[in-house]
């Protein structure tokens, strides 16, 4: 109760831009959704779940219930208006929407300016649900989404390690840290549903997204998903995994661009790239589940009966609403090409088990086909009252019917990037790092070195090193940076030596291409500056240009013309520790035989300098742990070995060969 009148105080205090077109709707302890005067079933609080779902579909109309089934993107991406207008009327979410994903969150055209301040941000989504309470019929509030897979997806929210550096750390308890991070900070804003965590397993380390897997073991990747799952949920949220299912192991490792039909047995299926789910649904309850968009043995997933239906509704029990991977259910009648139809498209999907669906263009593209559908008789009725009455079910239990307006809009400062949430970030981070090698106890380096070269082009960067699945314009602390202020006495140096990615990446891949002068003076410049200090500390790895969705590998050594950089550096005698930066392991064979000490730090989040400062220099003792293979090169040239231990033999000191 006491839930219920702050969230109807709050929402009191908002400015309405509608001031003066709806009755008062707002009475003690209930909302007048309809505008009836009467206190129906639907709106009563006190009320059975079921008896409100049974009663708000019975009033619904065909308009409303299909509305439901959409997600709407927000401001600057599919929503071309920052705020509600008088124009909204004659859009088809007059009669509602199901959610709408990444309002104000930062991203999109109107980004910077409605999400931070944060208090901006909170006051914008009060007016839209504002406008979906007050102006349609019955008054159905909206879910708000959005991503959490390293801490929120919101302009300066706390950034966490990629999920593959939180595998690393095997920590459960950190685990279920981060996930309250995440959901107090959702809170904080006014969002009800993150799109987290990502289950799927990663055992093909040229897949383009093994930077989003806890790793490559499936008790691992449950036991971790299970602990953010229950985190969020904890704190009132919805919690929606990802990408189920068999998503994650697709021929070649490629994904998004080919049919993506991975070859798997099914007993694989089931023990290995199913469990992570079936924990993340029996064990922790999860609410929702976003559907993939590759096919397994022909059949889509995202129009699969017996993956949407069988598995996960009648074996597992799944209680919450299925939402689609952008495109997927647009795939099955572009890519998959086994509808020919989009009326066709809808009905498959619908008939499978979807309840929403998820893509960037308007949410009318699969409405109106939708209701083309069910009035050509190719979805019963009684179907969709089910698709509807699970999306309802999860509103119910989000409390939206009974504080619409969730989130603080005058101080979301004092949670959202406080001090503690920090603290959180920058154990994750230390937690995240793992020891590959360190010949004659090269490591920890001593604190009285006087001239230290940082080289390599992870030494510097920040906006590469981040994703679309976690904040924005979050505070990163470079590897040089770091260094820098942890031994302010010290002189330490910086250079570049070479980038990421050559201008023939990623063709560059499959043959050699000749240094051009400007690579090859970079490569000097860092030479030069390893010559005149006492160690170089080398930053290598990849970002966002190598490691993601779509991008896929066809090698995995170092990209470019880090190879060459990291010989040339070696060359000079002086002593070299590698730092790799990535969100995958590399084939880094040379150095594994060569360089003494080598430490992987994935991509560490905002306190990536301050955490690898600390492990180099000693403050603190990192892991040896691996959650992800650790591919070295077989003397035949055929794919990596995994090994998925840290490497502990030693090799001869003597320099390369010519």
């Amino acid at each position: 109760m006491k839930k219920l009148v702050c969230g109807l105080t709050l929402c009191l205090s908002v400015g309405n831009i509608f001031a003066g077109s709806t009755k008062d709707i707002y009475k003690k302890n209930w909302i007048d959704f309809n505008k009836n005067g009467v206190k129906d079933v639907y709106e009563d609080p006190a009320a059975p779940i079921e008896a409100r779902v049974a009663d708000l579909l019975s009033q619904m109309t065909l308009e409303e219930k299909t509305c439901q089934m959409a997600t709407l993107y927000g401001s600057g991406r599919v929503l071309k208006d920052a705020w509600p207008t008088a124009e909204w009327s004659k859009e088809i979410w007059k009669d509602g929407i199901g959610n709408i994903d990444e309002q104000a969150n930062g991203l999109g055209k109107f980004g910077s300016e409605l999400s931070y301040p944060y208090a901006n941000s909170v006051k914008n989504r009060h007016e839209i649900q504002r406008w979906f309470v007050e102006q349609t019929r019955l008054g159905i509030p909206v879910d708000f989404t959005n991503e959490g897979i390293r801490g929120l997806c919101h302009n300066r929210a706390t950034m966490f390690p990629a999920q593959c550096g939180q595998g690393a750390t095997w920590n459960k308890k950190l685990i279920r840290e981060i996930a309250k991070v995440t959901a107090d900070e959702a809170k904080a804003l006014g969002y009800t549903n993150i799109y987290a965590p990502i289950l799927d397993i990663a055992q093909d380390p040229r897949w383009g997204r093994v930077v989003e897997s806890y790793g490559e073991d499936p008790y691992l990747a449950g036991e971790l998903g299970k602990q953010m799952i229950l985190g969020l949920q904890a704190e009132g949220l919805a919690a929606t995994p990802k990408h189920f299912a068999v998503y994650s192991i697709p021929v070649g490792g490629r994904d998004g661009g080919t049919r993506t039909d991975p070859h798997v047995a099914p007993r694989e299926m089931k023990t290995l790239y199913l469990e992570p789910f079936r924990k993340g649904i029996q064990e922790a309850g999860a609410l929702g589940v976003m559907s993939s968009y590759n096919d397994y043995d022909g059949e889509p997933v995202s129009g699969s009966y017996h993956f949407l239906t069988e598995i996960l509704r009648q074996q597992w029990g799944f209680k919450g609403y299925v939402v689609s991977d952008s495109e997927a259910v647009e795939f099955l009648h572009t890519k998959h090409r086994i509808t020919p139809t989009e009326e066709e498209m809808a009905a498959q999907v619908v008939n499978a088990g979807l309840n929403i669906r998820t893509n960037f263009p308007p949410p009318q593209d699969f409405i109106l086909p939708l209701r083309r559908a069910i009035s050509e008789g190719k979805i019963s009725l009684h179907t969709l009252d089910q698709r509807v009455g699970e999306i309802l079910r999860v509103k119910f239990m989000l409390g939206l019917f009974d504080n619409p307006y969730p989130g603080d809009d005058r101080h979301p400062e004092t949670v959202v990037h406080n001090a503690a949430h920090q603290e959180v970030s920058m154990k994750a981070a230390l937690e995240s790092i793992v020891l590959l090698k360190n010949e004659n106890q090269m490591l920890p380096l001593s604190k009285s070195l006087n001239k230290i070269a940082v080289i390599g082009p992870n030494a510097e960067e920040v906006k590469e090193l981040t994703c679309r699945y976690g904040p924005a314009h979050a505070p990163i602390k470079t590897v040089y940076q770091g260094i820098k202020e942890y031994l302010p006495n010290a002189e330490v140096s910086y250079a570049k030596g070479c980038n990421i990615i050559d201008k023939y990446f990623p063709e560059s891949e499959l043959y050699n291409v000749p240094l051009d002068t400007q690579e090859q003076a970079m490569i000097n410049e860092a030479v030069e500056l390893a010559k005149v200090s006492d160690i170089a500390i080398l930053v290598l790895g990849g970002n966002e240009k190598t490691v993601r969705e779509e991008f896929s590998r066809t090698s995995l050594d170092l990209c470019g013309r880090q190879q060459q950089l990291l010989e040339a550096v070696y060359a000079t005698g002086k002593p070299v520790v590698l730092v790799m930066v990535d969100g995958r392991a590399a084939t880094i064979n040379w150095a594994n035989k060569y360089v003494p000490a080598i430490v992987h730090a994935w991509f560490p989040g905002e306190f990536m300098g301050n955490a690898i400062a600390k492990v180099l220099f000693g403050d603190y003792n990192p892991g040896g742990r691996l959650a992800l293979p650790c591919p070295w090169q077989s003397r035949s040239g055929d794919f990596p070995i995994q090994r998925s231990e840290r490497e502990r033999s030693n090799f001869p000191a003597e320099p390369p060969p010519d």
